[in-house]
């Protein structure tokens, strides 16, 4: 990071903390070059970034003051779901928004899940799928085994050193990306009719593993900041027999926060206690934005309870197709599973990936993920706070590209996203979030998107849709 980036950072952090409040008078160039000790041009170079940013604004002969802005809004408060088991629905409303994908080339997914892939350090990743491409090797097109190419498997077992975790490549098993990792793990611990406890809100996806393997799920507060309530599946456990309980602790989708450790032990515990296993969904755990990235759940376990899952399909790109899992005591029951489903993972792009990070390209292109989604977050907070209504709740993500804002009760998102289909926006709404279709007043928004002219527009638009929605439900 140069030095006019870190002064900015630091400027900024006392923008967002109130330390220099709405409309007063910043430090002097002068003041600052001999606070910190750096130059001039440097604390030029700082301001023009915290103008960019509109964080702050120039006045002649004056000098640089705090722009005069909205407060940040308020967290989501903690989620508060029916605590019993119910059947899933929400499949219409999922395959909506899967749908939106294909209809129409012009249509702006500010709700997807889908990272950046325009980046220049995947371009090694081209040239290496081609390099593969030409050497005709026939093993490229064949079967491949059960577990998954041996080479990626030990990447991937180096990788994992990075969250805590001590696994062999014999210990992971290559997936058709997240997702069939995911349903692996479920359909490795659960048999129809059983119950999973989840988070409230929590991946629409798994949701629906659920619902077609015929489990229930019991979904539990969760809060904005230190994730699921250990007292309400505690609860949970007691009153219901709760096999699994599916967890994205790691900048958490939608939510966008990381489980202190310390409560990750608790959860641990708390399993261990009940006889019951963890599902970790670690797919977002690597663009944590702070580094060391934090641990996973699975790097505290020791009796092979937790069931590791995650995938290439966010750090990378969701083309390839590939995810990992590490099943722990339920190794046998999840080839199985994989067995009687895809039977194998697609061979090429497996080495393809093994090659990329074998080379050294993986961990660059990390860095420069992270911290681009955290820049785009500081500017689409930026856009939240400048066009957007008062009375909402905003997430503050700790790494990722997701976030989550909460507009009032009465508040009925699905029939904006009807309504901004006509302006070719598509946003997701909360109810997809949910077992039994709550947070019909939330919605997630995608800041790894390209955040140009034409975005910030499409976002002035969605805050007048939602302003003018909010006006309506007042009367």
């Amino acid at each position: 990071m140069t030095r006019y980036q870190h002064l900015a950072d630091l400027l900024a952090e006392r923008i967002e903390r109130g330390l220099y409040r709405s409309g007063e008078r910043l430090p002097s160039v002068r003041t600052l070059s001999q606070e910190h000790g750096v130059s001039i041009s440097t604390v030029q170079q700082a301001y023009y970034l915290l103008e960019e940013k509109q964080l702050i604004t120039p006045q002649p002969r004056s000098g640089y003051f705090v722009a005069p802005s909205k407060a940040a809004p308020p967290l989501p408060a903690l989620t508060r779901p029916a605590q019993r088991p119910v059947e899933i629905t929400q499949w219409d409303a999922v395959l909506d928004l899967l749908s939106g994908r294909m209809e129409e080339e012009n249509m702006l997914q500010l709700g997807s899940g889908t990272p950046d892939i325009c980046q220049p350090t995947l371009k090694p990743l081209w040239k290496i799928i081609g390099r593969l491409a030409q050497k005709q090797d026939a093993r490229l097109l064949d079967y491949d085994t059960l577990y998954g190419v041996k080479a990626l498997r030990e990447e991937v077992a180096r990788l994992a050193i990075d969250s805590g975790c001590q696994l062999s490549a014999d210990d992971i098993v290559i997936t058709t990306g997240c997702h069939e990792a995911l349903s692996i793990a479920v359909r490795a611990v659960c048999q129809p009719g059983d119950i999973i406890a989840v988070e409230s809100p929590t991946f629409h996806g798994t949701m629906q593993t659920l619902r077609g393997f015929g489990l229930r799920a019991i979904e539990i507060p969760t809060d904005a900041v230190t994730g699921i309530s250990l007292e309400a599946l505690e609860l949970a456990f007691e009153q219901w027999p709760v096999k699994a309980v599916v967890v994205v602790p790691n900048c958490n989708n939608p939510l966008g926060f990381i489980m202190p450790e310390a409560r990750k032990r608790a959860l641990l515990t708390l399993a261990q206690r009940f006889d019951a296993a963890i599902i970790e969904d670690d797919v977002y755990g690597e663009l944590a934005w702070e580094y060391p990235r934090p641990i996973t759940i699975k790097s505290l376990d020791h009796d092979g309870r937790v069931l590791l899952c995650s995938s290439f399909s966010k750090t990378m790109a969701p083309g390839l197709r590939v995810g990992w899992m590490a099943p722990g005591r339920y190794r046998d029951r999840a080839l199985h599973m994989k067995y009687i489903v895809t039977g194998s993972t697609a061979t090429q792009t497996q080495a393809a990936v093994a090659e990329f990070i074998r080379q050294g390209y993986y961990l660059p292109h990390l860095r420069r993920m992270r911290h681009l989604y955290q820049r785009n977050y500081e500017t689409l907070s930026c856009w939240v706070r400048r066009y957007f209504p008062c009375g909402i709740c905003v997430s503050r993500p700790q790494g990722g590209f997701l976030m989550w804002i909460e507009l009032p009760e009465a508040f009925d998102a699905v029939l904006l996203n009807r309504t901004l289909r006509e302006s070719k926006i598509q946003i997701a709404v909360g109810s997809l979030f949910s077992a039994s279709g709550k947070y019909r007043n939330c919605l997630r928004l995608n800041f790894g998107l390209t955040l140009n002219d034409a975005t910030e527009q499409a976002i002035v638009t969605l805050a007048q849709a939602v302003e003018r929605a909010m006006r309506a439900c007042s009367h």
